[in-house]
């Protein structure tokens, strides 16, 4: 080898290049260390241009600077998008670099829809389950209550917006909705009467039973007084329910065709699914 003019010349360029390499290397790193590339500013701005309402740049800079570490250069850019997203309220963070010493961070907020289980946690209008402040969320209003299995959140989310569409006729609004292990529907409404819609056994299922409540629902409150407690909608042709009182009709009104409980009164009993 030591003979071979060809290959000590190659060896030689080899080890030249890595030589330069390194210098190379060594000066971008000294001038990335530069004081002139410290990070000296961190600008928060709403991702869709849209006013944030529950957090503040002021408290997002508090609650995530102090976690940015390295400069304009080294700052990890997803360790610094996680910070950000790890603060209450906040739904998802980009994060990019302004030259010189600049990183602009844009912000999606959470839009709170109602609270989801019994541990104070919050479902947004997207169907995302996430915690905060419940005061912050309720923004002089009370929220609607949603419960169901792991994972249901956005079709319990979607069967809200349905219901709010079906029950809009008798102008009563779900201020709660339930789905139990079993996939069983339950709806509170804003008049506090509760009803059982059962499991789906087809897409039309429960839209059925309400439009069958709706339908027949002036009767039932015109002769309920003090107002219906529950009412269970799992029958086939017929209802039951509870309530306080019953007026009976007296004038030859054909009856409403129901299971009637707490009253004296009885009507036709139907199977029920």
């Amino acid at each position: 080898m030591w003979q071979d003019a060809r290959a000590l010349n190659a060896t030689a360029s080899g080890l030249m290049a890595l030589v330069v390499l390194a210098c190379i290397a060594s000066g971008v790193w000294w001038v990335s260390q530069r004081p002139m590339f410290s990070l000296r500013t961190v600008r928060v701005d709403s991702m869709y241009e849209i006013e944030l309402k529950r957090v503040s740049e002021l408290t997002l800079r508090n609650g995530v600077v102090g976690k940015i570490k390295g400069n304009f250069f080294t700052a990890n850019l997803e360790q610094v998008r996680t910070a950000f997203e790890s603060v209450p309220w906040v739904r998802r963070a980009t994060v990019r670099r302004e030259w010189p010493d600049q990183l602009i961070v844009s912000v999606e907020e959470h839009e709170p829809l109602g609270t989801w289980g019994e541990d104070g946690r919050l479902l947004s209008v997207k169907g995302d389950v996430f915690t905060a402040n419940l005061a912050e969320a309720e923004d002089d209003r009370p929220l609607p209550e949603f419960t169901g299995p792991e994972g249901s959140e956005k079709e319990v989310l979607a069967r809200f917006a349905e219901l709010r569409a079906w029950f809009a006729p008798i102008k009563l609004v779900p201020a709660a909705l339930s789905l139990s292990s079993r996939y069983a529907w339950t709806v509170k409404l804003d008049n506090g009467m509760q009803v059982a819609l059962g499991r789906e056994q087809d897409n039309t299922t429960l839209r059925t039973r309400v439009q069958r409540l709706v339908g027949i629902y002036p009767q039932l409150e015109s002769r309920v007084q003090g107002g219906i407690d529950t009412i269970d909608m799992r029958y086939a042709n017929g209802l039951a329910l509870a309530a306080a009182g019953l007026t009976v009709p007296k004038d030859g009104t054909k009856p409403v065709k129901a299971v009637v409980k707490k009253t004296t009164s009885t009507t036709n009993k139907t199977s029920k699914h």
